[in-house]
């Protein structure tokens, strides 16, 4: 396995996130899913291209593809089993077996999305990838990740230094000044119709 930047990419990249896709498998829940972005997206015109960032086992993809009938998807993921199960969903072509902090291309998209992989990004390369997101977007960001107010480490499954909260739109809206917020929410785990991980979204446009 190709040896990364930082120990985050390496943990993603290795044994865990290959445990992580079986267990996404299991676990996975499209109608609360295509719940979220029915009301995440709700604001949205005119979305014919998406780039998810960390695509992992691809049940974003999924449901952005039935909700758009006729949008261009690509994807970044930097587990190399991830990134094959998701080429089996979207053109294989279109999948980027790379690490987000890597990954360069001169192409933009109406919306970028990055849903729960924020929190996992070495704190030291955030910047980079806002860059990434601000880049990438001809018209929409949306951020789906845990937020804090401020920036805070949180063990995650034993480990240390590999989940970090904070306000990544507040930090994003902050620096870009061409970025406004067109909408926010929060979905639960105890919702009795949808229920998802505890995340906020947050809708951002240019």
């Amino acid at each position: 396995m190709k040896k990364f930047k930082t120990p985050q990419e390496n943990f993603w990249a290795g044994n865990f996130g290959n445990k992580y896709l079986k267990r996404n498998n299991k676990t996975i829940n499209l109608r609360s899913n295509e719940n979220l972005f029915n009301l995440a997206l709700n604001k949205t015109k005119k979305v014919n291209s998406c780039i998810e960032l960390g695509a992992g086992s691809g049940k974003n993809l999924i449901c952005l593809k039935k909700k758009y009938k006729k949008i261009l998807l690509q994807a970044v993921e930097i587990n190399s089993q991830s990134a094959k199960q998701v080429g089996k969903i979207i053109n294989e072509n279109n999948v980027f077996n790379k690490s987000i902090i890597e990954f360069k291309t001169n192409n933009n998209y109406d919306l970028v999305l990055v849903k729960g992989v924020l929190m996992h990004i070495s704190p030291k390369e955030l910047l980079k990838v806002y860059n990434l997101l601000f880049k990438l977007s001809k018209k929409y960001i949306l951020i789906c990740d845990y937020y804090n107010p401020s920036p805070i480490s949180v063990v995650y499954r034993s480990f240390k230094n590999k989940l970090f909260k904070r306000d990544f739109a507040g930090e994003m809206l902050k620096k870009f000044k061409r970025l406004k917020l067109i909408d926010y929410g929060f979905v639960y785990k105890n919702d009795p119709k949808y229920p998802l991980d505890d995340v906020s979204w947050f809708l951002l446009k240019k």
